[in-house]
């Protein structure tokens, strides 16, 4: 994978995660998790993260899960919903589904592209919560 990631000229809108309907309780310690948020190539891409412990993501107001980069760096550790992780340690059937409907959609959009694409749907906040553009509110 290429070093560099680009933006594109505009961002398709991710009609999926925010209404992704999975529960806390569908990830665990020590999984292996990732974070999709944009196309290399002609797969998707995003950054692995473990699964750490439980943590509360302000963003949402929701349970959430602190994540650890295992490339370790400036952030380390953040907290993310749910909603925003995809296993990579098992095949779970609601994982599978979600990425597939992922792939369907955004693939397409980036047929001709060649260098890695970062969709911008997340930013993180000053407490390192990971937050997805749909759950984003002022002030945090």
């Amino acid at each position: 994978m290429p070093d560099a990631v680009s933006r594109p000229p505009y961002v398709p809108v991710d009609i999926l995660t925010p209404d992704r309907d999975i529960t806390h309780a569908h990830f665990r310690p020590g999984d292996q998790v990732v974070i999709l948020k944009g196309v290399a190539g002609e797969e998707l891409w995003g950054d692995a993260m473990t699964v750490v412990t439980p943590s509360w993501h302000t963003p949402t107001n929701e349970d959430g899960w602190r994540l650890r980069d295992p490339n370790g760096g400036e952030r380390t550790y953040v907290t993310g919903h749910a909603r925003y992780l995809v296993h990579l340690s098992r095949r779970c059937p609601d994982c599978l589904i979600y990425l597939r409907a992922l792939e369907d959609y955004l693939l397409p959009k980036f047929a001709d592209a060649t260098e890695v694409t970062d969709c911008g749907w997340y930013s993180l906040t000053h407490l390192n919560q990971l937050v997805h553009i749909a759950d984003a509110r002022p002030n945090r």
